[in-house]
């Protein structure tokens, strides 16, 4: 969750507070009466979200977990129909004026305001022959050499437009301009006007579908290579959805950042301007001139934009991506595997302060390196799309589809997502759709009136957040965020998206007062249009990415996250269990005296375990804004702080469900976390936090090695309660099983969060044999203390804990332990159900 000031008001059930943190200088809340009408654009005609975008796409995952019933959820409806009860706005867009004559054509040119420069420029085969005009409003000459060799001279004809006949010609031909400016120097230069749209017709009618699931293939700015007689031509060529616009320029270090030499074409209905300008490549730097529906000119980014300026510059920069990716085994591998029944622990953390000025190259070495050694199996970076104000961790975004350039270019952070796969690491993405930032150069109002944001503030205004909320029943906006999903998971090989905020999405009322929302059509809370905005993002990745994960961080008790879309989910592979880290961290802010008053806390998550696909999330959200670290909420002594952190993460990593931890937390950081600097990378050289370190390094290896503890986390049939009842002794023991049958592995685990050890403590267990100490916590602590590890334990035919046999165990004081049968054994003997 972004950082953002205050805590989210309470929803159906307690959400997780989260640390808010709002963009610098944000504006105040729009006014209903500000905004212009949905429906006035000049154009083009806006498409209808699909009612149901789950229905035609193969179901979302987890069609196969769980045994509730499905529970219903209401089906998205049209635009038209959901807007019936949004008051009416008023202001309406200028008139563009109609051009007839060649001489309003530039006079309308020249006063930035054509919306066809190329019916007037470039190269038009007339009565007379071949007519050529080319705007050159600081030119003293201007000639056209054919490829046939003639030249033409050109005259002036008015506001820096100059035009020339070649006079019987029945063919256009390949040409060049030959322009003479104050320097006397005889310039040789292309002419944009004299090229065909770069977008299609197929293109155009899915953009206006808001189908376009490869939108960023044709919007944004995009280096290509056309052959003719006259030679190569090497350009970019532009293209952005303004559709209320006015007219639209593109400026940039390649033209000196003239705000007229290059006008875009309006291409039909579509709403998409367009132009292509030769000799533009990779690297260069971009901005979007948009007059407004209002006739005002914006200085805009491009919303499509692949690469950004550094910041604080505001301009979009042209890429021309030259990354060979080398994980192809990786990417074989993951279509053909299921990550919701395989093993997931992630690390999660933030570029810019796991340590400090490293660029993404760096970060490909030295952290690679670190996360392969800890054993975690996937990464999950907090927002790496460009974002102007640091301190949002990047969940104010400015340019969805660019990688921040704060630490290299999109190549680079290709090469960063390409080592970690060959280094068998896995990529996850947070990924805000949500909501954006206000910064008034990009989204924001782009095209002069709401386009990106919902026009009325109650729908289209975040009042805890200080952002615009997205106008998610709008096709092409919708359009922009569902591509945007599949544009991380197919060019940057990214393996999930972490979705933020889920919560304030699919709640009209969310951080609102009453009268400051709208319901829906029946008179409910739920965001519907959000809803199939979600729905289809969802199935659309899962249909186009075979192996990939979405992730909901979602605090609510809305029902089926992680349903199939089929069947009215919302079509997530997992979903943040806030529950459990809620009760979790307040447990351990207790005593040990005290904790068997609050014992509860740690069983009630096993209510509810498997009723959705669950990821259990130690988070940036937890250790920031006076919250304190991990080892700073627990109460007691250091060796009883650092007993503790081992003894939540063993239970955390042998709890049902995928695990993430944040940065720090593998070395139980002291100080709580701050993005302006990096971890206490010093506490390393402590042994009390290097064994944790070594700890959690041990807790990966056996997690990878058992799939007792991973393969049936959304399964009921995956767990069993040994004793669910020892408050006294603060302790908790339970089985988890491997296969349905409960033939298969098995992990049985006791966490002690009591202040005395449990010398012995009788465990049951399903089989009879030998089983061995496979992790013991104590043993990790800075003074060597001796561990259980290998130590192997006959299973006597005594019953306990519901089992027909038992085995007893030494659990020290603030400690967990991992037991397994020994594995010849396991095999003889199988599992046995104790008699009624």
């Amino acid at each position: 969750m972004s950082p953002k000031f205050g805590k989210k008001p309470k929803q159906e059930k307690p959400e997780a507070s989260e640390a808010q943190e709002a963009e610098a200088q944000q504006p105040e809340a729009p006014q209903p009466e500000a905004q212009a009408p949905r429906e006035a654009a000049a154009s083009p005609a806006f498409g209808l979200p699909d009612p149901d975008p789950g229905s035609d796409s193969p179901a979302g995952p987890g069609s196969d977990s769980g045994s509730l019933p499905t529970p219903e959820v209401l089906p998205p409806v049209s635009t038209q129909t959901a807007r019936a009860t949004e008051p009416p706005l008023v202001r309406e867009p200028e008139t563009v004026p109609v051009i007839s004559t060649p001489a309003e054509a530039i006079r309308a040119l020249a006063d930035g305001r054509h919306q066809q420069p190329h019916d007037l420029l470039g190269h038009h085969l007339e009565p007379a022959g071949l007519m050529i005009r080319a705007y050159r409003p600081f030119a003293s000459s201007v000639a056209v050499v054919f490829q046939d060799g003639e030249r033409v001279e050109l005259q002036h004809e008015a506001d820096g437009v100059w035009g020339g006949l070649r006079r019987d010609a029945t063919q256009t031909q390949d040409y060049r301009l030959r322009v003479t400016y104050a320097d006397g120097i005889e310039h040789e230069q292309d002419d944009p006007y004299r090229f065909a749209p770069t977008l299609g017709p197929i293109d155009l009618h899915l953009i206006g579908e808001g189908r376009h699931e490869q939108l960023w293939t044709v919007l944004g700015a995009h280096v290509r290579d056309y052959p003719g007689p006259m030679g190569n031509v090497v350009g970019t060529s532009f293209a952005v959805w303004a559709p209320r616009a006015q007219a639209v320029h593109v400026s940039g270090d390649f033209n000196g950042w003239d705000t007229r030499s290059h006008a875009m074409r309006l291409l039909g209905e579509s709403g998409v301007w367009e132009l292509f300008v030769p000799g533009v490549g990779d690297g260069t730097l971009y901005k979007f001139l948009v007059r407004g529906a209002d006739g005002k000119v914006r200085e805009k980014a491009d919303p499509m934009a692949r690469a950004t300026e550094l910041p604080p510059g505001r301009a979009s920069s042209v890429v021309d991506s030259r990354h060979t990716w080398e994980d192809d085994a990786w990417m074989q591998r993951r279509a053909q595997t299921n990550p919701h029944t395989g093993p997931m622990s992630v690390y999660e953390l933030h570029l810019g302060s796991w340590r400090q000025h490293h660029s993404y190259r760096d970060l490909a070495e030295h952290l690679v390196n670190y996360v392969q050694d800890l054993g975690f199996t996937h990464v999950e970076l907090m927002p790496v799309m460009e974002h102007p104000y640091p301190p949002s961790w990047g969940y104010h975004v400015t340019s969805y589809y660019a990688p921040s350039a704060r630490f290299g270019r999109p190549d680079d952070f290709r090469y960063l997502v390409d080592r970690l796969h060959q280094a068998g690491i896995g990529v996850i993405l947070d990924w805000v759709p949500g909501h954006f930032a206000t910064d008034p150069w990009a989204l924001a109002r782009f095209d002069g009136l709401p386009l990106y944001e919902h026009p009325d503030p109650r729908k289209g205004w975040h009042p805890e957040w200080g952002s615009y909320i997205f106008d998610f029943g709008r096709s092409q906006v919708r359009n922009f965020l569902v591509a945007n999903a599949i544009y991380w998971l197919e060019e940057f090989h990214i393996d999930g998206l972490r979705v933020d905020g889920v919560a304030s999405m699919l709640y009209l009322d969310y951080a609102r007062k009453d009268g400051e929302w709208i319901p829906n059509i029946h008179g409910g809370h739920e965001n519907l249009e959000a809803v199939g905005l979600l729905q289809e993002a969802n199935a659309t990745a899962y249909k186009r990415v075979p192996g990939i994960v979405t992730i909901a961080e979602e605090s609510t008790s809305w029902p089926g996250v992680t349903k199939p879309t089929d069947t009215g989910g919302l079509g997530f592979g997992l979903k943040w269990n806030m529950g459990w880290m809620n009760d979790s961290l307040r447990y351990l802010k207790e005593d040990p005296i005290h904790r068997q008053y609050h014992h509860n806390l740690l069983t009630f998550s096993l209510v509810y375990a498997f009723s959705e696909n669950y990821l259990l999330p130690i988070s940036h959200d937890e250790v920031v804004h006076g919250k304190g670290s991990l080892l700073r909420k627990i109460p007691g002594s250091r060796y009883d702080q650092l007993a503790t952190v081992r003894t939540f993460l063993a239970y955390l990593w042998s709890h049902p469900g995928k695990q993430l931890i944040f940065m720090g937390t593998e070395f139980a950081q002291e100080a709580e976390w701050a993005d302006g600097r990096g971890l206490d990378w010093w506490l390393l050289d402590h042994a009390a936090h290097y064994r944790v370190h070594n700890l959690v390094k041990e807790l990966n290896r056996v997690y990878r090695e058992n799939p007792a503890l991973w393969a049936l986390d959304s399964d009921a049939a995956g767990f069993e309660w040994l004793n669910a009842d020892d408050a006294s002794w603060n302790t908790y023991s339970y089985l988890r099983f491997g296969t349905p049958d409960r033939k298969g592995p098995v992990v049985a685990v006791a966490v002690n969060f009591g202040g005395l050890a449990r010398d012995p403590l009788r465990m049951g267990v399903p089989r009879a044999g030998r089983w061995q100490v496979l992790l013991d916590t104590s043993g990790f602590d800075e003074f060597g203390t001796p561990s259980q590890a290998g130590v192997v334990l006959d299973a006597q035919e005594q019953p306990a804990d519901g089992q027909p046999y038992s085995v007893e165990v030494r659990v020290a004081a603030l400690s967990a332990v991992y037991l397994v049968p020994v594995e010849e054994d396991a095999v003889e003997q199988g599992t046995k159900e104790l008699e009624p």
